[in-house]
């Protein structure tokens, strides 16, 4: 009996030591783990800067909003038309203004970041017209597959904001921003995202979160609750809905992520350094129309530079010219000493061995740029036409390993072990060592979707490659889904605004 008693005790011991040793893992906030490289020297940055100011002054941009061209014009820019020279001691004042660090504020405290430089930010695939996975195929993006990626994406503490994912197709564009704020409100606590494509859609969208989180004026002011990423349409043309989303946002006091998509040979020259400076040269010009619009408002440096086949004119993604693109745009945000945007992604139509390797390259240009957003970093497909179901889960695996690597890995005794050494016999193991079994839980990162078993016990197991795995793993975490606590409320408080929005015919975009 005192046997078994002791048994007993020493399972429970057991079952206690296993339950504390459970590791625990925290992707929420992370930062940077190594510094940042260069591509460039210093001297020749300082080349790619002056020569977009040089663009900027003898070229110009062709911008379409008036009132934009009127902000230039009373700062001293030349305004021929709709081309507007702007002086780079324009653009060198407005440099001056923009906060370098920035609080993304949520409904969630814990979940609220700082936009600043050696923060290490993920954005799942953004922009997707279609949505894909093996159960229900390609199909035009829908609401219900954007509620689903909302859910995903709050599913998974290393994607850190929420971005338009698979844009729903069935709901008019009039509407689609009320669908869109509901769902990242009411199944999500993570900080936001908007389309910039007119001033009303802009301020409902503001009201939303406003009414949604119950918050004043000055609360609402109070750091960043939402974001909107403002394309160029390069070559050198900033189009009426961006130049009206970057005065809006500024105004509000919300956050504009500059980011001209410059592919080298076809919207931009066919040089990494050519693409880059055409690249610099839009994004200042548009930093510069944020401060001028509202001096100090908080704004992001961005690029999405990479290259096209130059055999078919597609765009191409995680190319060495892409990542090169990357790392020199880290040192041109640092140039001018802003946080900054980066994106990875893949031009592959389905989740193999191409869709990993782009993502996977992509991913890693903007880790040695030290990018502070990294936009795309799981499920974008097809050069961002489709937002993938298993592509998502698979990347979620290289974005959680990349992740591990802020981790502390330290040096000190405990760490080195030199009584495991000493306990160990040459030719011997460690896998009983005493410094192994006080550690071996919580020793790795466990795979979410790959499979470390053998041959024999995959055979067994199906066969199964890691986008089936990924399959059955998107469909437990939707099954399994729990709004956050805040939820609730959000949805039952803006479900009469938008009842209310659509019968007055809600807001039509800006051409």
């Amino acid at each position: 009996m005192a046997r078994r008693s002791s048994l007993r005790g020493r399972g429970r011991k057991r079952a206690e030591a296993a339950t504390a040793a459970i590791r625990k893992t925290d992707y929420r906030r992370l930062r940077h783990p190594f510094r940042p490289q260069d591509a460039f020297s210093a001297d020749e940055v300082e080349n790619l800067h002056s020569t977009a100011l040089r663009v900027l002054e003898e070229l110009g941009m062709k911008i379409l909003l008036p009132e934009a061209r009127d902000l230039f014009a009373k700062a001293g820019a030349t305004v021929e038309g709709e081309i507007v020279r702007i002086g780079r001691d324009i653009v060198e004042a407005a440099l001056k203004l923009p906060p370098r660090s920035v609080r993304l504020r949520a409904a969630n405290p814990e979940r609220e970041l700082d936009y600043k430089e050696g923060s290490m930010i993920f954005m799942a695939g953004a922009g997707c017209p279609n949505a894909t996975d093996f159960e229900r195929g390609r199909r035009p993006g829908s609401l219900r597959d954007y509620d689903e990626t909302i859910k995903l994406v709050q599913s998974f503490d290393v994607i850190h904001m929420f971005g338009p994912s698979a844009e729903p197709q069935d709901v008019p564009v009039q509407f689609r921003h009320y669908d869109m704020m509901r769902a990242q409100l009411a199944y999500g606590d993570k900080p936001t995202f908007a389309y910039s494509r007119g001033t009303r859609q802009v301020e409902q969208c503001f009201e939303m979160i406003r009414l949604a989180l119950g918050l004043d004026d000055a609360e609402f002011a109070n750091g960043v609750w939402i974001v909107t990423v403002i394309n160029t349409n390069s070559p050198r043309l900033l189009d009426r809905p961006m130049a009206q989303g970057v005065i809006d946002f500024a105004r509000a006091g919300q956050m504009a992520i500059i980011t001209p998509f410059c592919l080298a040979g076809a919207m931009a020259p066919v040089t990494v350094a050519g693409a880059l400076t055409l690249q610099h040269a839009e994004a200042l010009a548009c930093i510069a129309l944020s401060q001028l619009a509202k001096p100090g408002a908080p704004v992001s440096y961005g690029g999405f530079s990479s290259n096209v086949d130059m055999k078919s004119g597609a765009p191409a993604f995680g190319t060495p010219e892409h990542v090169m693109m990357q790392i020199g745009s880290g040192q041109l945000a640092r140039r001018i000493d802003l946080p900054w945007r980066s994106a990875s992604g893949s031009a592959a139509n389905t989740p193999d061995m191409q869709a990993a390797n782009e993502t996977v390259m992509g991913l890693w240009g903007a880790l040695m740029a030290n990018a502070t957003v990294t936009l795309h970093a799981a499920g974008w497909l097809e050069g961002g036409l489709t937002f993938g179901y298993e592509k998502f889960i698979n990347d979620i695996e290289s974005l959680q390993m990349i992740a591990e690597l802020a981790g502390n890995f330290g040096a000190d005794d405990a760490e080195i072990g030199f009584d495991a050494l000493s306990e160990v016999a040459p030719g011997g193991h460690f896998f009983a060592a005493a410094h192994t079994m006080e550690r071996y839980r919580t020793a790795f990162y466990s795979p979410l979707i790959a499979d470390l078993s053998n041959f024999g016990n995959w055979t067994e197991s199906g066969c199964k490659t890691s986008a089936e795995r990924a399959t059955e793993a998107w469909k437990a975490v939707l099954a399994d889904f729990v709004p956050p606590p805040t939820g609730e409320q959000a949805a039952g408080l803006l479900d009469e605004y938008i009842a209310k929005g659509r019968e007055s015919g809600g807001a039509p975009p800006l051409e």
